[in-house]
């Protein structure tokens, strides 16, 4: 069993407690269909650095990405989804970059300043029209990009882009769908090119995947659509305080 903790570089403690913290990422993913990595990190970032929980994020975004694919992505704006991978292919490498090269504990800060600040303006329902044009959807991705390589939380940038589009339900449920699908898959290479995705984060991603899966499907299964209107605010109003009680904790 040692050989186990000394493989995620990980106490028996903190190595539980992440299991728990993704079960539940997954389980509000699965109910309220965002947030994984947004959860993950303000309740995870006092156990591991953002560089070090980033790519984890990665390994668990990606498993949800493919239960979700479930429902396919017809019907998605496949121009508009490419254009925002591109774009969040670049803004990574920025991000990444900072990342890698700032203090532990200032990274941490700035990661859970800008979650807070994501999901504020989610909650306050901003729409910003801009976005929804051809240069807003370049500037969402690069953005996006930005956000996921400090905090991993690209995907709400990306809400408040779909917000601002206006579009019918399910085409911006499944523009996102593929959106976050696809930009998985091309971050990897960003990740390896960084270093971030190493063996020891790749273990741990790969170790936390089934409790945030089960969390997901175990969400899926206890979403009642008549509730629907409240998942998101209260979800993001509990983001909020989690961020903030991290974030002083972070500080003290």
């Amino acid at each position: 069993m040692g050989d186990i903790w000394s493989s995620l570089s990980l106490t028996p403690s903190d190595a539980l407690a992440l299991a728990a913290i993704c079960f539940v990422a997954g389980l509000v993913r699965g109910f309220t269909g965002f947030a994984l990595s947004a959860f993950g990190l303000a309740l995870a970032v006092l156990i591991l650095p953002p560089v070090e929980l980033i790519p984890v994020m990665w390994w668990l975004e990606m498993a949800a990405s493919l239960v979700m694919l479930r429902h396919g992505w017809g019907g998605a704006d496949m121009k508009a989804a490419i254009t925002l991978v591109v774009g969040s292919a670049l803004g990574l490498i920025v991000g990444l970059s900072m990342t890698t090269t700032l203090d532990p504990a200032a990274s941490q800060q700035i990661a859970l300043v800008v979650l807070i600040g994501l999901a504020l303006l989610q909650l306050a329902k901003i729409r910003i029209p801009h976005l929804a044009s051809r240069p807003g959807t370049v500037a969402t991705g690069l953005i996006a990009g930005i956000a996921t390589g400090l905090a991993g939380v690209g995907g709400m940038v990306v809400a408040l882009y779909v917000l601002a589009r206006n579009d019918a339900p399910a085409k911006m449920r499944a523009t996102l769908v593929a959106y976050l699908f696809l930009g998985s898959a091309t971050s990897l290479f960003t990740h390896l090119w960084f270093g971030t995705m190493n063996a020891t984060s790749s273990l741990r991603g790969l170790a936390f995947v089934l409790p945030c899966i089960l969390g997901v499907l175990i969400g899926q299964r206890l979403f009642t659509p008549r509730f629907q209107p409240y998942y998101r605010p209260a979800c993001l109003t509990l983001l909020i305080g989690l961020g903030a009680t991290s974030l002083v904790r972070s500080a003290l």
